[in-house]
């Protein structure tokens, strides 16, 4: 019997493993899957497998709950930030993701929780698009954040809406899937969210949908930079000038550590 170490961590409800890439094996997707089951695993949105390169830089090879291969996770980057802070010290750290490096700064720390301000890179505003599934259709946003995206504003959040947003996440026009968000403005500078992640499902909340949400809002006019975004598991601070500085400030909080039997 083998136990493979780990570290849980969430950040604002959006929960993940931190493995070290060691102990991927022959087929990281299906341990991914066994890991993040919430009955028969730990339980989890997904794996953040890394490993810490010479320089210092943690390469992090995130798989979601499905055991499909994602590019990023705002949430689970800085997961994986404070795990390093925790295990290495320091109060940066550069995180090199699918979709590209991302540097993280510790803003504060109390105990296990801590708070970063992240360099999230280029974001991309693809265009509108009008998505027909069966019994509707919606228009929103196509974005790029590193992952691929599409906003719809709404004045409510329907009943269903978790059947809508993967009917739109599932359509032809994303042969690659989806994340799809739902957003109601609040405020001059706040927004409110529901995501439906590709691989994962509905989940409490996403650092880069959190980008995306306040890009497609501030494209289109409705807020203004810095943006407060909501999500049914906390709130983070979206800043975007329009062009490249894209700038993410949420929490991230270790859980518990363990070993996984196999």
């Amino acid at each position: 019997m083998i136990s493979i170490p780990f570290f849980k961590a969430e950040a604002c409800g959006n929960d993940f493993l931190i493995v070290d890439a060691a102990h991927m094996g022959s087929d990281p997707a299906d341990l991914s899957r066994r890991l993040c089951d919430r009955h028969l695993g730990i339980g989890a949105d997904g794996v953040e497998w890394v490993t810490i390169e010479e320089s210092g830089r943690i390469v992090a090879h995130l798989f979601n709950a499905d055991g499909s291969e994602a590019e990023i996770s705002g949430n689970g980057t800085r997961c994986v930030a404070a795990w390093a802070v925790e295990t290495r010290g320091g109060s940066e750290v550069r995180v090199l993701t699918g979709a590209g490096e991302k540097e993280c700064m510790l803003l504060r720390r109390n105990d296990m929780e801590f708070q970063f301000l992240v360099e999230m890179g280029h974001a991309e505003v693809i265009g509108q698009k009008t998505i027909q599934f069966p019994h509707g259709s919606s228009t929103g946003l196509a974005i790029s954040t590193g992952n691929p995206h599409f906003v719809e504003f709404v004045d409510e959040f329907a009943p269903n809406w978790q059947a809508r947003a993967a009917a739109i996440g599932q359509s032809r026009e994303f042969p690659h899937g989806t994340n799809v968000e739902l957003v109601r403005v609040r405020g001059r500078n706040k927004l409110e969210f529901r995501i439906f992640e590709r691989g994962a499902g509905e989940t409490q909340s996403s650092g880069t949908g959190s980008c995306a949400s306040a890009i497609a809002a501030i494209h289109a006019d409705k807020v203004v930079s810095p943006v407060e975004v909501q999500a049914p598991g906390g709130t983070q601070v979206v800043h975007w000038d329009g062009a490249d500085a894209l700038l993410l400030e949420g929490p991230a909080r270790l859980i518990c550590r363990g070993g996984f039997l196999v």
